[in-house]
């Protein structure tokens, strides 16, 4: 393996590290969003902040990283994505600031109305911010991002079907990955009314996803031949992976097995995205700009791989550490959701 593409498995590191924790806080707000008015409403959005509370700021450390290493060791290939692509990334940087406003300002504000936008906003750029960022990833796929500063066009190259397509699945697979976890919450915090409730949301969102992927892939075949022919050829041990995972998830919710599916949720979506990897290999832009014409000055690349080390050894503990406690319940910023009511109070 080359220099270069280490560099470029430590991007790909990054990239599914946020697609898996990022995509399911990005879903916990689309079933906050959706979430029923009233107290049938209430305990679903009291489980999301209680899970989400600690950690929620946290997986924006991935993307942040991803964004550095892009930067650094690709430099070319940033320039052409974010030069032609600035319209759906500057829109999905503008969710992520309201998403974090509506998400900090929803628990402290008095008056109910007030609480209630913060809500609507937090839950509307949950959906808006991920459908944004897989349009960008449909415009690369599909081959609209050439080399060069706004080489493309700013429009047509993320308004298609096949971007709009990328788009929609991004939203519907973080559904599915925060209905997944958030199961396993409402095991944790001994509400199994919501232990149902979000294994309904999950098999549901499973079903959507699925279908989303086979729309995909059709589209891939259409308008990104390259990518297509790669997962059906070097990377399809790695979707055979991901199908085998998501039905073994839907197999476990059906029968009530709750142990195991999010790990299996975890391996269908890593899958995805290393087999995306795999198939527009050796490219960083398919059939455009390969990883070794993008890839920066050897000492740049050599730094960045130190600097990777140094994480691995002193982040990545810290952040293992913050999901540990979080999942022991030994940081909590609100109080779990209160029992389902029963007899007379029902």
């Amino acid at each position: 393996m080359s220099e270069a593409d280490a560099v470029a498995a430590v991007l790909w590191i990054g990239v599914t590290m946020y697609a898996v924790f990022g995509g399911a806080d990005f879903g916990a707000g689309l079933w906050n969003l959706f979430a029923r008015g009233g107290e049938g409403g209430k305990r679903p959005r009291d489980l999301i902040d209680w899970a989400i509370g600690p950690v929620w700021e946290a997986n924006h450390v991935w993307l942040i990283f991803t964004l550095v290493v892009l930067w650094t060791g690709f430099p070319s290939a940033f320039e052409a994505v974010f030069s032609t692509l600035f319209i759906p990334l500057s829109l999905a940087a503008l969710g992520i600031v309201v998403r974090g406003a509506g998400f900090a300002f929803h628990r402290t504000a008095r008056r109910f109305r007030g609480r209630l936008l913060a809500e609507r906003l937090f839950g509307l750029a949950s959906v808006l911010t991920p459908f944004f960022m897989g349009t960008v990833v449909g415009a690369v796929a599909g081959g609209r991002v050439p080399v060069g500063n706004a080489a493309g066009d700013a429009v047509t190259s993320w308004v298609n079907p096949l971007s709009l397509v990328i788009g929609a699945l991004f939203v519907a697979t973080g559904a599915y990955l925060s209905a997944v976890f958030l199961v396993s919450d409402s095991r944790r915090a001994r509400v199994p009314d919501l232990e149902r409730y979000f294994a309904t949301r999950a098999l549901v969102s499973a079903v959507v996803t699925g279908g989303l992927a086979a729309a995909g892939l059709v589209e891939l075949h259409g308008h990104a031949r390259f990518v297509f022919d790669g997962l059906k050829g070097d990377a399809l041990p790695l979707v055979i992976l991901s199908a085998v995972c998501g039905i073994a998830v839907l197999v476990l919710l059906h029968r009530g097995a709750r142990r195991g599916a999010r790990p299996l949720a975890v391996g269908a979506v890593a899958s995805v995205v290393w087999g995306w990897g795999i198939a527009q290999h050796p490219y960083l832009l398919p059939q455009t700009l390969k990883i070794s014409a993008g890839a920066a000055p050897s000492a740049t690349l050599t730094t960045l791989l130190v600097i990777f080390g140094v994480a691995v050894v002193l982040v990545l503990p810290a952040l293992g550490l913050l999901f540990t406690l979080a999942q022991r319940s030994v940081v909590e910023e609100t109080s779990r959701p209160s029992p389902q009511p029963t007899g007379g109070e029902a």
